[in-house]
């Protein structure tokens, strides 16, 4: 088995601001925009809320518009727009990035752990904002755990289209890619094979006090090889994440499944 650090979601050269940790512990990731899309930040919502809202009152300073097209990858919440009756959490891959999944033979079984930029808020007279001085902070938002590949664009099944990576504009991208979810976790059948997650304190990477790429992982990581990473990723006080690079991959153990477990345990 293998778990895939994902990165996924706004940060500052994409979209212009973090994701929010709303104030009841909603671990809210922004898609990126992305012009050629045809669904917008608009269309979008949280509880009867627009995306396009929640952006500008965060940021009433920011680029998006009721127009702005956003890559909704991975889709994790079903509620998030209309769905058809046979929907499933799906994540989309393409490039040199799914090269490197593919390479690692990743497959039925595997399990994504999607992290992204994010920033405490609170409400201030009714209305949503960022903590004053909060950190931005690398967290792990959700999972999805693989059931199935689809790497044949011309057989993409019917409730695969609403996806992006099976708009026609992906038809001659090079390795594209959409993975399926399980329907339940396989060590963890009680649970969904892929949801979005609460904040909870374990679900922060960013050693606290340090910029959001000084991570603080547990003493077991050292015993495992994580793909863009070395022995040189570890100094003294942090585990130095790459800048670079989308999914970083880790062949599993015993101890890092446990450790997948109790995170996605406390964040349902």
């Amino acid at each position: 088995m293998h778990i895939i650090l994902s990165r996924k979601g706004f940060d500052m050269q994409y979209g212009g601001q973090p994701s929010p940790i709303l104030p009841d512990g909603t671990l809210l990731s922004f898609p990126i925009p992305e012009d050629a899309e045809a669904l917008t930040f608009k269309e979008l919502t949280h509880r009867g809320q627009s995306y396009l809202d929640i952006i500008k009152t965060l940021n009433p300073k920011s680029p998006i518009t009721a127009e702005s097209g956003c890559h909704l990858d991975p889709d994790l919440v079903k509620e998030t727009i209309i769905r058809g009756e046979n929907w499933s959490p799906l994540f989309g891959q393409i490039g040199a990035a799914q090269g490197h999944l593919a390479k690692s033979g990743i497959g039925e079984g595997d399990l994504f752990l999607f992290f992204g930029t994010f920033r405490q808020t609170k409400m201030v007279n009714g209305s949503l904002s960022y903590v004053s001085n909060a950190p931005d902070l690398h967290l792990i938002f959700g999972y999805l755990e693989v059931g199935s590949v689809h790497s044949d664009f011309e057989d993409f099944e019917r409730h695969l289209k609403y996806h992006p990576h099976a708009h026609e504009r992906f038809r001659e991208r090079t390795n594209n890619c959409i993975y399926e979810a399980s329907g339940r976790l396989s060590f963890q059948p009680e649970l969904p094979g892929a949801s979005a997650l609460k904040y909870h304190p374990g679900l922060q990477l960013t050693k606290e006090g340090y910029s959001k790429s000084r991570w603080e992982l547990p003493e077991f990581f050292k015993d495992l090889k994580i793909s863009y990473h070395s022995e040189r990723s570890y100094k003294s006080e942090y585990f130095q994440s790459a800048a670079k690079g989308q999914e970083f991959v880790v062949e599993a153990n015993v101890n890092l499944i446990d450790w997948a477990k109790t995170l996605i345990q406390r964040g349902t």
